[in-house]
């Protein structure tokens, strides 16, 4: 099978998600992924389509027994991409599936920092990711009691591993973020 449309893909989703919380965190994925394929020249919409798919059967499936491998398994079937695949289950660290592509390093560095960026953005005064600034994130990575559920690690690892500056990246996920707040609701 050819690299589905992105509307077919949100579908899929949204047919395994309802938590518009978890909806939002694969939106801010796919937006990094977006924006990561234009600057690195790769296929936007192969890495779209993987970020907004990395955790599309987390809300049924959350533990690690079962979290991505159904979500494989369903993507698999339906005929989807080896490299969405592969970079699905590589971002999963417990999986212990290595990291080969420069899609499965930027899946791996924008995931756990969407987030994080999202907690930090929501604890300043404008809730606005326009008005976040990178050194509150640097500083709140600090603060091992805030957001306590993002790992530190996996955030600098997958700067590392992906070759860029953690300040530029913490920089160029909120911008790419921001271009979708209104959906995010900041």
């Amino acid at each position: 099978m050819s690299l589905p449309d992105r509307d077919e893909a949100f579908q899929l989703l949204c047919e395994h998600t309802k938590n518009p919380n978890l909806v939002k965190h694969m939106l801010a994925v796919e937006a990094a992924m977006r924006a990561y394929a234009r600057k690195f020249g790769q296929d936007e919409d192969l890495w779209g389509i993987t970020g907004l798919l990395h955790d599309f059967d987390y809300e049924k499936h959350p533990s690690p027994e079962e979290h991505p491998m159904v979500g494989v398994r369903i993507l698999s079937e339906k005929g989807y991409p080896a490299d969405i695949i592969h970079a699905i289950k590589s971002h999963a660290t417990y999986l212990g599936v290595p990291r080969d592509s420069l899609l499965d390093r930027a899946l791996f560095a924008v995931d756990e920092l969407t987030g994080f960026i999202v907690a930090v953005t929501l604890m300043q005064p404008s809730r606005k990711l326009a008005d976040l600034k990178t050194s509150s994130v640097r500083r709140k990575m600090k603060q091992k009691g805030f957001a306590r559920a993002v790992s530190r690690d996996d955030i600098l690892t997958g700067a590392s591993e992906l070759g860029v500056d953690l300040d530029e990246h913490i920089a160029f996920v909120r911008d790419a973020m921001a271009g979708i707040a209104d959906e995010l609701g900041l």
